[in-house]
C-alpha cells in the first residue's frame, strides 16, 4: 500500500513540475515534450508512472496528445491575442504599383547575416538534404547522361505518374497527362495566368495576397481585383457572387488551402461553391496549392481542383515549400488549357531542370516524401506557436495574429496607426528582417501589418530577435491605442 501511495505522489509530482514549466514560459506554447521513455529515464521514474503524468496533464488541458508524435504543450485560445479583422479592400480592379517596392524589399532577403524574418524558406534542417544528396549520386552513377538532355514539356513522365497517385490525396484522379512539369510554382502560376487572360484583364485575387502574385500580374500588365478575405476561411463564394452580378472578372487566382500570408483554409462546401460559381460564370480558377501539403490538421484538404467538372481549375504547386526550394520545380494541371498552358511554358523556358526532375520522381517512388512530410509539419506547428506566443507576451496590446492551418508563416495586425515600413527599417538597424505589409496589398490597407516566417527553428537569439521587434513594434504604437489598454491591463 505503502508503495502504492508513493507511486500516486510520484507522478503528481512529475506532472507538477512539467507544469510548473509551461505555465513559467519554460516550455512554450506548441513544445514538444519527451518521449514516455526519455522522461523516464529523465525523472528516474517508471514508465507507467509517466504515462500517469501525461494523462493528467492532458485532462487538465496542459498538455494533447497527437497520434504516432508524443505529447505537446498545448495553446491557451483565451490567452492569445485575437485574429486578424477581415479585409474590406476597394472593390475595385487597378494596375499594380507595388513592384519596385517589393523588389526593394527581396534585396536584403538575399544577405545572410540578418535573422531571417522575412523570406517563407523552410530552413535546411527541415529539408530532406541527405536523402537527395545520396539520389543524386545514385543517378549520376547509373548512367553517363542522367539529365544532360532538354525534358521538354510536359515534362519527366515518373515525376508525373508519381504526382498522379499523390493526386488521390488532394481529392483528384489526375492521370499523368494531366501535368505538365514548371519551373517552380511561381511559373505554373504565370503560365495559368498567360493561358486565359491577356494584359488589361481583371484578376480576382485575396487581400492580403502573395506578393509575388501581385507582381507577376503587374509584369503581365493585368488588373488585380482585391477580395474581402477572411483571416480563417478565406475568400467567402457570396461575396463574390456579389461582385460577379456588378463587373467582369476574367479569372481569379486563389489559395484556399492555406493563402500566404494568412494561412486561411477554406472550407470544403464552399471551395464546391466557389467552383460551382465560377462555371456558371465561365470564369476560369488559378488555384495556387503550394502550402496543401504542409497542413497542421490530421488530414490534407481536398482542392479546389477536385470538384472541377468543366475544365476551368488550374491547378499549381510545387516542391519548393517541402523538399528544396533550388530545384524550381513545380507543375500544373490546366484542364482545358492544356495545350495552351504546354506552348507558352516552352517558350518561356523550354525544359525543366531534368536532374532535379529525376531526383524528385525517386525521392517520391522510394515512400520517403509522406515521412518527412510529417516530420516537417511536426517541426513547423511548433515553430508556429512559439512565434505566436512570443508576440502574445512582447508585442503592444491591440496586436492581433492569424492562427495559420497550414504552411509557415503569421500575419500580423499591429495597433490602427504603427507604420510597419518604419517598424521594418529600425528592425534592419538590429539586423532583423521581416516583410512589411504593404509588400501585400495594391491598396495600402496593410501599412500596420508585418508577416512573420516561422521556416526556421526557434533559438535564444531568433526569440531575442522577435521580442526585440515587439519592443520597437511598443514604441512606434501611437499612445493613443496601445497605451491606454496597456494602461487597462496592468490597472
Amino acid at each position: 500500500m505503502c508503495g502504492m501511495q508513493q507511486s500516486r505522489f510520484r507522478y503528481r509530482a512529475v506532472a507538477r513540475k512539467i507544469a510548473d514549466h509551461i505555465h513559467t514560459g519554460r516550455l512554450a506554447p506548441g513544445t514538444r515534450l519527451p518521449s514516455v521513455r526519455r522522461l523516464s529515464r529523465q525523472e528516474d521514474a517508471s514508465i507507467t508512472t509517466i504515462l500517469h503524468a501525461y494523462e493528467l496533464l492532458e485532462r487538465e488541458g496542459v498538455v494533447e496528445a497527437r497520434p504516432q508524435s508524443g505529447y505537446f504543450v498545448r495553446a491557451d485560445p483565451d490567452r492569445m491575442p485575437p485574429e486578424p479583422k477581415e479585409s474590406q479592400p476597394p472593390l475595385r480592379p487597378a494596375y499594380v504599383e507595388i513592384a519596385d517596392t517589393v523588389s526593394d524589399l527581396l534585396k536584403i532577403t538575399r544577405q545572410g547575416d540578418y535573422v531571417p524574418f522575412a523570406a517563407a524558406i523552410p530552413a535546411s534542417e527541415l529539408l530532406p538534404v541527405r536523402q537527395l544528396q545520396r539520389i543524386m549520386a545514385a543517378i549520376s552513377r547509373r548512367t553517363d547522361d542522367a539529365g544532360i538532355h532538354y525534358d521538354l514539356p510536359p515534362g519527366n513522365p515518373e515525376l508525373r505518374s508519381q504526382l498522379s497517385r499523390r493526386s488521390i490525396d488532394w481529392g483528384c484522379r489526375l492521370g499523368p497527362d494531366d501535368f505538365i512539369i514548371t519551373t517552380g510554382c511561381m511559373e505554373a502560376l504565370n503560365l495559368g495566368l498567360r493561358s486565359v487572360a491577356r494584359p488589361g484583364a481583371v484578376i480576382a485575387i485575396e487581400s492580403p495576397a502573395y506578393y509575388g502574385i501581385l507582381m507577376t500580374i503587374a509584369g503581365l500588365g493585368m488588373q488585380a481585383l482585391e477580395l474581402p478575405t477572411h483571416p480563417s476561411l478565406g475568400v467567402r463564394p457570396a461575396d463574390l457572387e456579389r461582385i460577379l452580378k456588378r463587373r467582369k472578372i476574367d479569372a481569379c487566382l486563389l489559395a484556399p488551402n492555406f493563402n500566404n500570408p494568412l494561412g486561411s483554409l477554406m472550407p470544403d462546401e464552399s471551395k464546391a461553391e466557389l467552383v460551382e460559381l465560377l462555371a456558371r460564370h465561365e470564369v476560369p480558377l488559378i488555384e495556387d496549392d503550394i502550402y496543401g501539403d504542409l497542413h497542421l490538421g490530421e488530414t490534407r484538404p481536398r482542392t479546389a481542383k477536385s470538384f472541377d467538372r468543366k475544365g476551368l481549375v488550374l491547378l499549381c504547386s510545387s516542391f519548393s515549400k517541402t523538399v528544396a526550394p533550388g530545384y524550381r520545380v513545380g507543375y500544373i494541371a490546366p484542364g482545358r488549357y492544356f495545350e495552351k498552358v504546354e506552348q507558352i511554358k516552352f517558350m518561356n523556358t523550354v525544359a525543366t531542370n531534368a536532374p532535379c526532375q529525376i531526383a524528385l520522381a525517386e525521392f517520391l517512388r522510394a515512400g520517403q516524401y509522406e515521412r518527412h512530410l510529417s516530420r516537417m509539419r511536426e517541426s513547423l506547428s511548433d515553430q508556429i506557436q512559439s512565434a505566436a506566443a512570443i508576440i502574445r507576451d512582447t508585442f503592444p496590446a491591440g496586436t492581433r495574429v492569424s492562427r495559420p492551418q497550414g504552411g509557415f508563416v503569421l500575419w500580423v495586425e499591429l495597433p490602427p496607426g504603427t507604420d510597419s515600413h518604419h517598424l521594418y527599417n529600425r528592425a534592419l538597424e538590429n539586423r532583423i528582417n521581416l516583410m512589411p505589409g504593404l509588400a501585400f496589398s495594391n491598396s495600402d490597407r496593410f501599412r500596420s501589418c508585418i508577416r512573420i516566417s516561422c521556416g526556421h527553428a526557434w533559438n535564444d537569439a531568433r526569440r531575442a530577435a522577435l521580442a526585440k521587434v515587439g519592443g520597437i513594434a511598443a514604441e512606434l504604437a501611437p499612445k493613443n491605442s496601445a497605451g491606454k489598454k496597456l494602461a487597462k491591463k496592468k490597472s
